[in-house]
This record gives C-alpha cells, sequence and structure tokens, in this order.
C-alpha cells in the first residue's frame, strides 16, 4: 500500500487586514483540500503493511526505541490534526452563519485562518527521546501553517521509519529463507557423499552457515533498522536500501561448499578412471626409473672419468596412498577420496616427470658419446667421397678417434679431443691453397664443401 508523501504546505499569511468575503471562501476551500489530503495520508499510514508488523513484532535494541518515539510521533500527529480540523470547522461554522459575513464575522475568520489560535499539545513534550511528563508547559498556540510544517517533521520521521522496516523485511526474509532451502539441499547431498560436520570441513562449513542464517533470520525480524543503510544527505522517507552484507557473505559460503561437494560427485562417477590413470603414471615412472638404473650401471662400465648421478628406487610412499584410495572407493568414502585423489593426480605425474628427469641425466654420457660416433663417422664418410680414404695422417687419427670411442671404459674428454683433431685433419685436406702455401677464397669454397 502506498504512503503518500509530505501534506501540501500551507499558503496563509500572518495576521493583517481583515479577509474579504472572497478571499475567506478561497482559502476555506483550499484548506478544505489540504485537510483532505492530510487525512488521506494519515490513514495511508495507518493502515501501511509495514506499520501493522512494527506493531505486531517483537522489537529489540533500535528498532525497538525508534518505534516507541515513532509511536509517540504518530499519537502526536493525529491530535494536531485534530486541532487542525477543529479550528477549520469552527471557520467554517463561522462562514456558514450568513450568506454576506459581517465584518465581525470576517475579523473572527481572518484570526482563525492567520492568527495563532490554533491549540496544540507541546512538541517537546512528546518528541522523541522526551519523557512523556516532559516541560511544565503542555500545549501551545500555533497557526494553521505551522501546524502543517509540525506535522510534515512528523509525518516524514514516521514514515520513513516505517518505509525503512518494511523495505528491510520484504527483502532480507525471503532471501534468507531461499538460502536456507539451498542449503537443505545441499547437506543433503552432501551427507549422501559422506561429507558430514566432524569428519569432513565442508560439513563443517554447512553447519556453520546454517547457525548463521538462524541467527541472521532472528535478528533481521526482531530489529530490522540494524539492517539499512540511510541514503545519503536528505533524502526522502525510505531512502536508503537494506544491509545484505552478512547473507551476501553465508551465500558466497554455500556456493564453495557446493562446488566442493559436485567435485566429490564427480569423483564417485570418474572414481576407477582416475585410479586406473594413476596407477599407470606410476607404473610409467617405475619403469622410467628401472630404465635408469640400467643405464647407469652401463655408463659405469662404458663411460670413464664421468659422474653420474644415483638412481632413486619407486616410491612406496604414493603407493601406499594409492592403495588408502582404492579402499575409500570400495567403501564408497568419497569425501575422503577426493582430496587424496587429486593429490595423488599431481603427484604420481611428479613423479614421472622426475623418474624421466633422472634417466636423462643418467644417459647424457651414452647420449655425448653417440654424437661424437657419428659426428666421426660423417667425416669419415666424407673423406671417401673425396678419395682421401687411404691418406696416412686420416687413417691414424681415424682409428685413435675410433679405439677410443669403442673400448670401454670411454674417456669422453680424450675421445672428444680426438674426433676434433681428426676433423681439422679433414678440414686442411680438403681446403684448397694459393701458390704462394696461404689459403684463398678457393679455400673458404672448399671449407664449406667440408661442412655439406
Amino acid at each position: 500500500m502506498g504512503v503518500a508523501g509530505s501534506f501540501p504546505s500551507f499558503a496563509g499569511r500572518p495576521p493583517g487586514p481583515v479577509m474579504g468575503r472572497d478571499e475567506a471562501d478561497r482559502t476555506l476551500a483550499r484548506l478544505g483540500a489540504e485537510h483532505e489530503a492530510i487525512e488521506t495520508s494519515l490513514l495511508a499510514l495507518e493502515e501501511h503493511a509495514g506499520r501493522r508488523l512494527l506493531e505486531g513484532a517483537a522489537l529489540a535494541g533500535a528498532t525497538e526505541e525508534r518505534w516507541a518515539s515513532t509511536k509517540r510521533s504518530i499519537t502526536l500527529l493525529w491530535q494536531y490534526f485534530d486541532a487542525y480540523a477543529g479550528t477549520l470547522a469552527s471557520a467554517r461554522e463561522i462562514r456558514s452563519r450568513r450568506r454576506y459575513p459581517g465584518r465581525s464575522d470576517l475579523v473572527a475568520l481572518t484570526g482563525l485562518l492567520r492568527g495563532d489560535g490554533v491549540t496544540v499539545p507541546n512538541h517537546g513534550a512528546a518528541g522523541p527521546g522526551t519523557a512523556l511528563t516532559g516541560p511544565a508547559r503542555l500545549s501551545e498556540r500555533l497557526t494553521l501553517e505551522e501546524v502543517v510544517a509540525r506535522m510534515n517533521d512528523l509525518y516524514a520521521g514516521a514514515l520513513d521509519m516505517v518505509l525503512s522496516s518494511d523495505s528491510v523485511w520484504s527483502a532480507l526474509p525471503a532471501r534468507i529463507d531461499l538460502l536456507a532451502a539451498e542449503l537443505r539441499r545441499t547437506g543433503s547431498l552432501a551427507h549422501s557423499v559422506g561429507v558430514r560436520p566432524g569428519q569432513h570441513p565442508a560439513g563443517d562449513d554447512l553447519e556453520s552457515i546454517a547457525e548463521e542464517l538462524t541467527a541472521l533470520r532472528e535478528q533481521v525480524i526482531s530489529d530490522p533498522l540494524a539492517f539499512w543503510v540511510p541514503g545519503p544527505g536528505s533524502a526522502a522517507p525510505g531512502g536508503g536500501r537494506p544491509d545484505t552484507t552478512r547473507y551476501d557473505r553465508a551465500a558466497r559460503a554455500l556456493e564453495e561448499v557446493r562446488r566442493e561437494i559436485e567435485a566429490v560427485l564427480a569423483v564417485r562417477q570418474d572414481a576407477e578412471q582416475r585410479l586406473v590413470q594413476v596407477r599407470d603414471l606410476l607404473s610409467r615412472a617405475n619403469r622410467t626409473l628401472a630404465e635408469a638404473r640400467l643405464a647407469r650401471g652401463e655408463v659405469l662400465a662404458k663411460i670413464a672419468a664421468s659422474e653420474v648421478p644415483a638412481v632413486s628406487g619407486p616410491t612406496t610412499v604414493l603407493q601406499e596412498r594409492l592403495a588408502a584410495a582404492s579402499a575409500y572407493r570400495r567403501h564408497a568414502q568419497w569425501s575422503r577420496l577426493s582430496p587424496l585423489l587429486e593429490s595423488l593426480e599431481r603427484e604420481a605425474e611428479d613423479e614421472l616427470l622426475r623418474a624421466r628427469e633422472s634417466l636423462t641425466s643418467v644417459t647424457e654420457p651414452l647420449a655425448v658419446r653417440a654424437e661424437l660416433r657419428g659426428r666421426l663417422d660423417a667425416y669419415r664418410a666424407k673423406v671417401v667421397r673425396h678419395g682421401l680414404a687411404e691418406e696416412p695422417l686420416l687413417v691414424e687419427r681415424y682409428d685413435a678417434a675410433r679405439r677410443m670411442l669403442w673400448s670401454a671404459p670411454c674417456d669422453l674428454r680424450v675421445a672428444e679431443q680426438a674426433v676434433l683433431r681428426y676433423q681439422r685433419a679433414v678440414t686442411d685436406l680438403l681446403t684448397p691453397r694459393r701458390p704462394d702455401g696461404q689459403d684463398g677464397q678457393d679455400g673458404q669454397v672448399g671449407q664449406g664443401e667440408t661442412s655439406s
């Protein structure tokens, strides 16, 4: 139900010249319309749903204090209105005595409509925060204009309190109830996968969220103004917004738990496949480590003067954790399996990577020897193409390098130097020389040929 805004302002003037008949009639007509508008606003305030809720609610805190003050203001409003209406009725009675009022009637009308002839309760005596026994002066005399101004102030304060409380009650309890329903659904799903308070952090979170929502709803119902953020500056009555900070925090926490429950459900659906993948990763890691250990023995036997890193054995901790994960799956302990399986997947991938790095590190000397052998054979093939296979220097250096590379243990540093000596000898023989014995442009071409 809508509630009207401020009452129409009184546009009368202070007592002065006696009003004429036409002026008096116009003033009475305007005041009659004003009276009806004020009465409509007051009745709308009385019937407002927020006001009825405030009347029947068990209030607390700031709302309880302000509602007590607002009720006094509403009572005072009606007293002012009755005084206003009484003065208007008196003026109408005087005007109705005769068609053409005499001077005495016009003087009386002028006094009522412009003068301070309206007796009302003292505003301070029943104002907010003041005891009803207040000052000794319990009444005061005001003009109709001043009465309307007082009513406007009282009405604005009462309307603001009613609208603010009603806005909070209209917004938060329904949203809290919807979130509580979602919490119950999530709790039921969590229970089905073994997520329970005291057994899983998500279960504890659900219990904590439930307690927060229960407390929040009780506080919103009893003290809605504690959850109201007024509008900036001199906002109109009801200007502002409900404070949803605690509700939003609970909603985010529930969303996080819901995502975790969905992850647990996903584990239930594909747990076996993921466990098989983990077993495969660990099996490949173990095979790679076994290959690295064999390669290390070969390197130690065939390569001399080389530091070969040690190779660790297969990890037993991951195998034990994998066995525990399989047991969780057999017993449908999905909430325990979910985090364990995620960590197993990461660690199994790390284990396979570590095994591959170990194999690469161990076999590096063999790779270096294979590269030197390939280089020696490539230069040997080039020598054969140029018909220099029987050149004594080349034969000597080739045989020396080959003995070093194909003997065990092989000293890679010495073998590399032997290969380099053979390369230089091949390059020197294949590079054309000038008549003066110095390399020329043709020599550059020859050198380019040897690198082909």
